[in-house]
Parts: C-alpha cells; sequence; structure tokens
C-alpha cells in the first residue's frame, strides 16, 4: 500500500488524482460520491472540454472527458480518504511519485482552476491564424498560444502540451480558427 505523507498542521483541500480505466470515469465519479461522506470527500469530479462536431449538415457542441482515464479528487485528510477508496470498485491508483501520493501543485489547480473555472469544463477557444501564428481571441485558450502543439482545424481542436500528474501530458481542446491571413 502507498505511503502517506501529510502536513497534519496544514489542513486544506487538496486536489488528487485517480487513475481508472478509460470508459469507467463516469462509473467512478458516481460511486465516490456515494459511498464516500462529503466530510471526507470534498469534491469528485472529471473535467470536460468542448468540441464542435458536424452531423445531419449542422455544427453541434459535444463534451468529452479533457483527460481520459482520470478522475479528480478533491479531500482535505488523505489517509481518511484513501481508507474510504478502498469501497470503489475499479480504482487502478491514485497518482504519485514512487511509493507516496502526492496533490497536485498549485500551478497544476490553477490551471484547471483558468481554463475550466467552477464548472470543469473547458469551453470552445476562438484563434485567428496570422502569419503561421496562433493568437487565441477568445476562451479559456487565451494567453496560452505557447502551449498549443498543433492544430486541427478540420476537427476544431487544438492539441496542447502541458505539465500535469508531475509530467508532460498532451491534451486536447475546442478551437475555432475564425479567420487566417
Amino acid at each position: 500500500m502507498a505511503k502517506h505523507t501529510q502536513n497534519t498542521e496544514a489542513r486544506y483541500p487538496m486536489w488528487y488524482v485517480m487513475q481508472v480505466r478509460t470508459g469507467t470515469e463516469e462509473n467512478i465519479r458516481c460511486q465516490c460520491q456515494r459511498l464516500i461522506n462529503s466530510d471526507i470527500l470534498e469534491r469528485c469530479f472529471i473535467p470536460y472540454y468542448q468540441q464542435k462536431k458536424r452531423f445531419q449538415g449542422e455544427w453541434h457542441i459535444q463534451e468529452r472527458i479533457l483527460f481520459p482515464g482520470y478522475v479528480f479528487l478533491i479531500a482535505e485528510n488523505l489517509e481518511q480518504l484513501v481508507n474510504e477508496l478502498k469501497k470503489v470498485i475499479g480504482l487502478t491508483k491514485i497518482i504519485g511519485t514512487g511509493n507516496e501520493i502526492v496533490p497536485l501543485i498549485s500551478e497544476e489547480v490553477d490551471l484547471l482552476m483558468k481554463m475550466g473555472t467552477d464548472k470543469q469544463l473547458v469551453e470552445m477557444s476562438c484563434g485567428i491564424i496570422e502569419n503561421d501564428r496562433v493568437q487565441i481571441v477568445s476562451g479559456p485558450l487565451t494567453g496560452m498560444e505557447g502551449s498549443i502543439r498543433r492544430i486541427d482545424r478540420h476537427k476544431r481542436i487544438a492539441h496542447l502540451e502541458i505539465e500535469m500528474f508531475g509530467r508532460t501530458v498532451e491534451m486536447k481542446v475546442g478551437l475555432e480558427i475564425i479567420k487566417k491571413e
């Protein structure tokens, strides 16, 4: 079992990430909310992003899981949380380094809050391409042009590279290019 290191003086909610089998995220989130007391688990959520899809001749906004295979937990007491998580069926592990469970660092939490706000939904961004340079004019990607690795204009998706879970991860979010010069 993983070793827990937690500062006992500071009691404020930390963000943890658990790895689950891709496709079971909603099931695990529901189990956590149902089985774990709200005194222990402050919040359990799955961040989503909006994507435009064209079908039946029209554009529709769909929501997709931002980090497939991960469920986010906000809790104060890691030890109690780990004990309660034993009731959850299908959980693979809580992300950490080595045998130690580590919460997300404040920069990672800030990034998730900036992009997804309290709704944990990264809405569509709009941008323009000028001289092969992307400029985001509205939406959560504003100011994050440097993180964009490539853009799929056909699917209206931006592929970003960000630091998350203690490593570099690729993340897809909705981006509509409204003008190219």
